[in-house]
């Protein structure tokens, strides 16, 4: 027996041996994976928890994503309207051209020879002749005056070159100097560059995008606000399950985690609204705004948010949610320290 015992004492490790290996396991708290997977499984459970608790009370939780689903979509509403606009500068370049009315004495052979000349110059893109006898076609039809006119003998319209210049909208010096040499020619009676209309859409168009950005900062400052209040209004409404839970040694972060997921909820689902939101009024327009770019030759279409923009606009709202939270839960953590 006494042997028995001395060799079950060898083999065992000793008392002290165990003791203080369970000491420094405790200590340590376990290893890397099961930090990571405590770490893990706290944070699903605060996220799908917080989840919960806006679905356990769906009347409120209904209003306020209303409310910031509506304000998120007037700033990506704003945005995709301007960048609709946007698509008219596309086709300036084909508009912003030069027209030359040609002298009266030059025949439809010599104009040919101008064209050709024209063409040789490294400013210009495309030159389009229009001779008299296609002029006073036009203006028939698109004038009203068909009958009037047949009456006249002689054909009182020139012939027109339509030029259009290279790089129309970003070199308007340029423009002015090929204006002032087409002007020099001899056969060249009248040149023509209206750039003011240019020039007033491109600023209405800044104007616009300056508003839209502006109105974006208001409203984005309007989610944080609103979310920052009803993380709050919940804070208080659970302020005893906190107190007790600082009482047994709870840390700000795991107090702050839950109220994090409910704010980055309110933005995600505010946010995939507000896509809904836009997407339904825009193809409530769709119609409407083919019908008139069918009116301008095609030069428009409707543009939709791509991925990359809907990508973005849902990570912005969430990221706004979260920020909010964050922002109130700082404050009330702090003055609560404080006290």
């Amino acid at each position: 027996m006494k042997r028995v015992n001395k060799n079950r004492i060898k083999k065992d490790p000793p008392i002290k041996q165990v003791k203080q290996e369970n000491k420094q396991t405790a200590l340590s708290g376990g290893g890397y994976n099961d930090k990571v997977i405590a770490y893990r499984d706290l944070h699903i459970h605060a996220l799908f928890s917080s989840l919960g608790r806006m679905i356990a009370t769906p009347f409120s939780s209904i209003m306020t994503i209303a409310v910031l689903a509506i304000a998120i979509s007037l700033a990506t509403g704003f945005y995709v309207v301007v960048a609709n606009i946007h698509q008219l500068t596309g086709s300036l370049e084909t508009s912003n051209q030069i027209s030359l009315f040609l002298r009266e004495d030059v025949s439809d052979t010599h104009a040919k020879k101008v064209v050709e000349n024209i063409r040789a110059n490294q400013s210009v893109q495309s030159v389009k002749l229009i001779t008299k006898e296609q002029a006073l076609e036009e203006f028939k039809e698109y004038s009203g005056f068909g009958d009037a006119i047949n009456t006249i003998k002689k054909n009182p319209l020139p012939i027109v070159l339509q030029v259009l210049p290279k790089n129309a909208l970003d070199e308007k010096q340029g423009l002015d100097d090929l204006l002032k040499s087409f002007k020099q020619l001899p056969e060249v009676d009248f040149a023509q560059l209206d750039l003011q209309w240019v020039d007033r859409l491109q600023a209405i168009i800044d104007v616009a995008q300056l508003f839209a950005s502006l109105l974006n900062i208001l409203l984005a400052a309007a989610v944080l606000f609103i979310i920052g209040n009803t993380v709050r209004l919940e804070f208080y409404s659970r302020r005893a399950e906190v107190v007790i839970s600082k009482l047994v040694g709870a840390t700000n972060a795991f107090i702050r985690r839950p109220f994090l997921y409910t704010g980055f909820w309110m933005g995600f689902i505010s946010g995939v609204s507000a896509w809904f939101i836009v997407t339904i009024l825009m193809l409530i327009l769709r119609s409407s705004v083919e019908r008139l770019s069918g009116l301008y030759d095609g030069a428009m279409h409707l543009l939709f948010l791509d991925f990359a923009e809907t990508l973005f606009l849902i990570t912005a709202s969430s990221l706004l949610g979260v920020l909010g939270a964050w922002a109130v839960l700082y404050c009330e953590l702090r003055s609560a320290k404080s006290q």
